[in-house]
């Protein structure tokens, strides 16, 4: 089965997939039946490309520093929505810049697919925190996959861990390191680092954004727990509900202290059931080291499933990169290709 994909957003993920596309093409042909052909790409940055005869992906790639203008050939111009519609993609992937305030213009992006009949496949936090329901009954009505494994903990496959493997099960409670950045500071912190020379040092590695407040502040993470409340929860909360506290004020001294009680500090994201009502918060936790989540250190992510019938099950590993990101995407896109083959 030969799969027609619209590229929504060329930038590191985007690259990151096409990069893993180009190299396994045989393999994935070969091993899975998998072929795909990329119809279209577009960019904020770069402006957008269409060719129903479809387009080279190492030409795009080697154009991934400049502009999309410079391919040889195709349809050039038009926005996002228009490549959407005109694109006659079976699947369009969302992999635009996040917003957590309206989820936009990802989320229109994502309804545009469905209403041209296209499978979607996004890393986009925006849609699934603030607009989960209402795009997953528009799929399901349309009869369309919706995937999006790579919105919390990047390729670590957790969320489809949770709704497949641990399908019987009652989850009452998510909670874990879900943001790397962070998880980088406080491992250097406790080297005996000072926050501030901590964070030059993630932003010199580009782990962290020249303005990293998305991270430090719990955002970032307070956008999954969201995203996590819905898959597995019933969607319930709104953002302003849930408490959030940053990393910022914590100092070499709480380091230090939490060391002599043998505990350690980790930015901990939480969703959990209480009383008939879902509860989310984000902040930092000093936890025993006998806790599982304590040993995950630098920018690796972590989660852990509280459950009736298995108890704890911790899932570990890569949280954020171009590769692993798109290595999400790919299990999405071999995810849909399984289903409606």
């Amino acid at each position: 089965m030969k799969h027609r994909l619209a590229l929504i957003g060329f930038g590191n993920v985007g690259q990151g997939l096409l990069s893993i596309l180009v190299e396994k093409k045989e393999a994935l042909r070969r091993e899975y039946g998998f072929e795909l052909e990329i119809v279209a790409v577009c960019d904020m940055l770069k402006g957008s490309l269409r060719d129903a005869n479809g387009l080279d992906g190492q030409k795009l790639l080697d154009l991934a520093g400049g502009t999309l203008d410079a391919y040889p050939g195709g349809t050039k111009g038009g926005d996002a929505l228009t490549v959407i519609r005109e694109s006659k993609a079976t699947v369009v992937v969302e992999a635009s810049y996040t917003d957590l305030t309206t989820g936009e213009p990802a989320t229109s992006h994502v309804k545009a697919a469905f209403e041209s009949g296209a499978h979607v496949v996004t890393t986009n936090k925006g849609p699934l925190a603030l607009h989960y329901a209402e795009l997953v009954d528009l799929a399901r009505a349309r009869k369309l996959q919706f995937r999006f494994e790579g919105t919390v903990m990047s390729g670590t496959p957790m969320l489809s861990f949770g709704m497949k493997n641990l399908a019987g099960c009652e989850i009452t409670e998510i909670r874990g390191i879900f943001n790397g950045t962070t998880n980088f500071i406080l491992t250097e912190m406790e080297k005996g680092q000072a926050y501030a020379e901590a964070l030059q040092k993630a932003q010199e590695l580009g782990y962290a954004e020249a303005d990293p407040t998305g991270d430090v502040e719990g955002f970032d993470t307070m956008g999954k727990v969201l995203i996590l409340s819905n898959v597995f929860m019933g969607g319930v909360m709104r953002k302003d509900e849930i408490a959030r506290t940053g990393i910022t004020a914590l100092t070499p001294e709480d380091i230090r202290k939490a060391a002599a009680e043998g505990k350690r500090w980790k930015l901990i994201g939480s969703v959990r059931r209480e009383g008939g009502k879902v509860v989310g918060s984000v902040g930092p936790q000093a936890l025993p080291l006998s806790n599982p989540l304590t040993s995950v250190m630098g920018a690796t992510n972590a989660a852990q499933f509280a459950t009736d019938l298995l108890g704890e099950v911790t899932v570990v590993g890569a949280g954020a990169g171009r590769r692993e990101t798109g290595f999400a995407i790919l299990a999405d896109l071999l995810d849909i290709h399984r289903t409606i083959g």
